[in-house]
């Protein structure tokens, strides 16, 4: 009992930490997306975003890697085995030293291909695109070579040195907006080359802490056939699932742009970045979770796995319908407020994406444990292969004529429909009850929304739009989704914990 209450005390540190970190990366990302915007230009953000695409669609296997790395080496933590843990590190990193080489030759051939053949991109732009293509390309490089360093700090839980070198970031981040304002060159070329600069520095600095601080990290030239065979494994079957996140992110993006044009790229690009500001809050609670759930599981105590499992399927979701609840209401307003420049269905979208995190969020503990067993078969090909129909269903859609947020839609339904699979096949890997969780997790999760949502609803639809009512709609939807999940989302005993919590803050408040 004390060794789970250190663990949950080392989870709740670590989330801190991480929200520190992403309130400061937030901050910095809604200012330099506005200038960012502002100065490009709406046309110019679309093709960063729809070429940034191309590149995407050749991390799948990077992805499944990826899944892989951050698995073993959490798993070998978790059973104390540092020999194997020192052995995994080096393993992977020469894997994705060869990933590296694989997908620089895809994205240097096919790629280059799609970009001149098959993208919509103004004739006066081309150069520029190129330029914005081939830093792509290095930014994936750096990303892949950064995962086997990345996956260690998690699955240590060393959240800290994410917040420390994120300061780092912010003023990076800072720079580049600056340099962009003063600068004489080509802004889209300019800031392509700029972020991987950044990347660069930033890769450098967790590099360098992985070094200092594990001593796993130090490379050794290792050839184990058999750890090589079980991580190509897990990563094939993982590839479905990475398959299917890329078609219908990045694929999506370049659908549109291949339908439509840039400026419709450019209002998915703003609706994402509002998607990920909202799931930032979600995937450092999560990220400071996650590892304890793969831990639980290599020690063999399934039941605070269950507990880890429900818990923070139920607060991630609570977490995101506070915050993403106000601004689906108002986003027009936030819009407004945000951007000087606002691309045509904008708000839409962000509606539309938002909603399909929310059913996103209770998944995300359910996919941990599924990866944590490592019999992720069945799940990827059953999951995977239905969130894979997403893309060649919109494109179906696009060519039937439909409008650019029919392929949201198609994404949300199929989203749902995938959680259902998502929940049997997790409840016969790990053995819990599925109607433990639906009475526990989604039906609190349901209930919450019916109560929290219609009065912010009504104010909106009855007050007149201007910032007092914005002020008045987002504070009321704050307070009633607080209260509902008090209310309706929490069970006795965390509710009990509550008071508890806030009758403590009330002693030290009144002494």
């Amino acid at each position: 009992m004390s060794d789970n209450s250190s663990k949950n005390k080392r989870i709740a540190k670590n989330t801190v930490l991480l929200y520190f970190r992403m309130l400061l990366i937030m901050a910095v990302n809604l200012y330099t997306s506005r200038v960012v915007l502002e100065t490009l230009g709406v046309e110019d953000y679309g093709i960063y975003t729809a070429v940034g695409g191309i590149v995407a669609f050749f991390n799948i296997i990077c992805g499944s890697l990826s899944a892989a790395t951050q698995r073993f080496i959490t798993h070998a933590l978790g059973k104390n085995d540092e020999e194997h843990l020192s052995c995994i590190f080096s393993t992977s990193v020469f894997v994705h030293i060869a990933m590296c080489v694989v997908i620089f030759i895809l994205a240097e051939t096919i790629g280059l291909w799609m970009l001149e053949y098959k993208m919509i991109i103004p004739a006066d732009r081309t150069i520029a695109a190129m330029w914005v293509y081939q830093c792509s390309i290095a930014l994936s490089m750096i990303m892949i070579m950064s995962v086997p360093y990345n996956a260690t700090i998690i699955a240590h839980e060393r959240m800290g040195a994410f917040a420390a070198i994120s300061l780092v970031e912010v003023f990076l981040k800072l720079g580049i907006v600056y340099l962009l304002l003063i600068g004489t060159a080509d802004k889209l070329i300019l800031y392509s080359i700029l972020m991987v600069a950044v990347q660069l520095l930033i890769r450098f600095c967790y590099t360098h802490y992985c070094i200092k601080h594990f001593k796993e990290t130090k490379i050794r030239f290792v050839f184990d056939k058999k750890l090589i065979k079980e991580i190509g494994a897990f990563s094939t079957w993982s590839l479905m699932g990475n398959a299917a996140f890329v078609s219908y992110t990045h694929g999506l993006n370049v659908l549109l742009n291949i339908f439509f044009s840039p400026v419709v790229n450019a209002a998915r690009g703003i609706a994402v970045q509002i998607q990920s500001a909202t799931n930032q809050f979600v995937m450092n609670f999560q990220t400071a979770l996650n590892p304890q759930i793969t831990k639980s599981y290599a020690a063999g105590d399934l039941q605070y796995m269950h507990k880890l499992v429900f818990t923070s399927a139920r607060l991630s979701f609570y977490l995101l319908l506070i915050l993403s609840l106000p601004i689906i209401i108002e986003c027009e307003t936030i819009l407004g407020v945000w951007l000087t420049v606002i691309p045509e269905n904008t708000a839409l979208f962000a509606r539309i994406i938002l909603v399909t995190s929310w059913i996103h969020s209770i998944a995300n503990p359910l996919i941990t444990s599924v990866k944590a067993t490592g019999k992720i078969k069945i799940y990827e090909c059953t999951v995977g292969g239905i969130m894979l129909l997403i893309l060649p269903i919109s494109y179906l859609f696009l060519k039937l004529g439909y409008p650019p947020y029919s392929v949201f839609v198609i994404s949300l339904i199929m989203e749902t429909i995938a959680q259902v699979f998502r929940i049997w096949i997790t409840s016969r890997l790990i053995s819990f009850s599925i109607r433990k969780f639906t009475t526990n997790v989604l039906l609190r999760c349901l209930v919450t929304v019916i109560f929290a949502a219609p009065i912010p609803i009504l104010l909106h639809v009855k007050m007149e739009q201007n910032i007092a009512s914005f002020m008045i709609i987002c504070t009321t939807s704050v307070i009633i989704s607080f209260i509902s999940i008090y209310v309706i989302g929490i069970d006795k005993n965390e509710r009990t914990l509550v008071n508890n919590k806030l009758k403590q803050v009330l002693v030290k408040l009144k002494k």
